[in-house]
This record gives C-alpha cells, structure tokens and sequence, in this order.
C-alpha cells in the first residue's frame, strides 16, 4: 500500500485521482487546496489531512518524511491550475515523493526539460494523464494504421464542443496565462492523442483564435486534421441543443466517424495502475503536444492556409 497526496483537491478532476487511489488499494492521507469546499473527500478517505494553506501542507509533509512516518507520501497527486503544475511537480519531488501530473504537464515545452534535470536530481518519477492512449478504441485503432504499412495521410476531422457557462472566463480557466487558453485547457489530450495514432507533426496552421474557440489544421506523418474545439453553447449542433445537449464530441478518419464515447470512467484508474506498475507515461511523452498548443497559443491566424474545419464556414 503507497501513500498519496493531492494537490487541488477541490478541482474537477480531483475524484477521478482519488477513485483511482482508492481503486489501486492506497491511501489518501494529505490534500491541498486554498477552497474548503472539499467534502467529497469524505466518500473517499475521510481520514485524510487536509489544508488550505500551502505553507501549513509543506510543513506537514515535511515532517512526516523526516520523522519515517507510516504517513510518508510516496506520491503525489496534482490536481492543481495549470500554471502551478510545473512548482507543484518539483515540489513533490525535493519531498521526496513521486509526482502524477495532470493535463498539461506545463504550459512551455522548455518547461520540460527542467522537469527531467530535477527527476535525475532527486531519483523520484513524474507520469502524466495521458488517459486517451489508453483507451480501448484508440490502441485498436492504432494497431490498424501499424499494420497499414502505408505512406497514405488519413483525412481527419476533429471537433469538440464543451459548453461552459459565464463563470469559466472569470476563472483561472479563461486566463490564458494562467491556463494556456482553449487549446490547451480542453484539447491537449487530443492532440496528444493525434500525435500517439499518427506520428510526428510537420504542420500546425492556426485558423480562428479566440477565447471561448479555436480551430485549425494540423498535418501529422499519416493524417491531415482540421480541428475545432469551443466551449461556447452556439457552436453545438442546433438540432442538439434543442434537445438540451451542452456538448459535441465528433472524430472522423476518411469520412467513418470513430465511436469511443465509452470507456472513460476507468481510465485514471487504468493510468495509475500503470504508473504503480512502473510503466507510466513520463513528461518526455508530453513533448509534441505541449509544443502543439504552445504554438497555437501564440500563433497569428492564417485563415488561407491549410484545410479549414466545416464549423468555421458555419459562421
């Protein structure tokens, strides 16, 4: 049994990640947030300590390491905003613990590298979320353009609609400083996802960049994207939110839409049980992607370039 900390424990992830601990037969017994609104840690591990402060939380895992404590934390969760997962990481490790990191690892592909000299530094690990190449339907599909053999670029289409209500801008979420924007707050799993089916990127051509959407198109070694991701409630199908649908998920490969809407209750348990088994996802496997939406984060529209997403013509 390995002990664990989170870090943002009140955030929307947070469940999955204590789920997961539950799941794999570990215990919870330290949690950080600067909200207290945290009960749903009690139908997990009510007997977890917990603090909104993180002073008060350092101090706490500091002492249970230097004491030998049965509490020491092996790992640590982080769950935190994603501007704060890069000291969130290092600090987990000069404690002597593991790092899970959350989507996205960092904000900056730099980052990344500074992430692997503390890792060497310290021997402690850092394995991401990278719950999509887990996922039943994409490690089939995968295995089908591996066995293609072939040259030929897949024409993909890529569209995810996730509507948020007035709150999200407000939020450290509609900081793009502090979040990375659009791209990377909800689409960085895809993109990882888009790099992992078709190989290396050669192409990335921003369309349409605002706050609540973006789209554009990427070009991989074996496909041809044209994404489109939104969190505004416009952008869904009119005949679904007629039906008071909130959200559009659609992936296409040559015209067949790729179903794999199932499955994804398990997959942070199924990321841990890897990550315990010593075959978790580092940081380094975060590169493309991180340089994906690092690039769409500061690049100028070009709405000539490139094959553009069909919503975009709806507009």
């Amino acid at each position: 049994m390995k002990n664990f900390a989170i870090i943002g424990v009140g955030g929307y992830i947070a469940p999955r990640h204590m789920q997961a601990i539950r799941d794999t037969g570990n215990r919870l017994v330290a949690a950080l947030d600067v909200n207290d609104s945290v009960g749903i840690i009690d139908s997990y591990f009510p007997e977890a300590h917990f603090f909104t402060e993180f002073e008060r939380f350092d101090r706490h895992i500091d002492k249970l390491r230097r004491r030998k404590s049965d509490d020491v934390v092996h790992y640590t969760s982080i769950c935190s905003p994603n501007y704060l997962h890069d000291s969130h990481i290092r600090f987990a490790l000069r404690s002597g613990s593991h790092a899970i990191c959350e989507k996205p690892v960092v904000l900056n592909p730099w980052n990344i590298d500074g992430l692997l000299e503390i890792e060497k530094d310290t021997g402690c690990r850092i394995s991401t979320i990278l719950q999509l190449r887990l996922h039943p339907s994409i490690i089939a599909l995968k295995n089908k353009i591996a066995a293609e053999n072939s040259d030929r670029k897949h024409e993909v289409d890529l569209t995810y609609i996730t509507s948020r209500g007035h709150w999200y801008l407000q939020s450290w979420k509609g900081d793009e400083q502090r979040s990375g924007g659009v791209a990377t707050n909800i689409g960085v799993h895809f993109f990882d996802m888009l790099h992992f089916l078709f190989g290396e990127l050669q192409q990335n051509v921003v369309h349409h960049s605002e706050p609540t959407k973006q789209a554009g198109y990427l070009e991989y070694e074996h496909a041809r994207v044209r994404w489109f991701l939104s969190i505004d409630i416009d952008d869904v199908p009119a005949e679904l939110r007629t039906n008071g649908q909130r959200t559009y998920r659609s992936i296409t490969i040559d015209g067949e839409e790729i179903e794999f809407s199932g499955g994804f209750t398990d997959l942070h348990t199924r990321s841990y049980e890897e990550i315990l088994a010593g075959n978790g996802f580092g940081v380094e496997e975060n590169r493309v992607a991180m340089e994906s939406v690092a690039t769409i984060r500061s690049a100028q529209p070009t709405p000539s370039i490139g094959e553009r997403h069909p919503f975009l013509d709806r507009r």
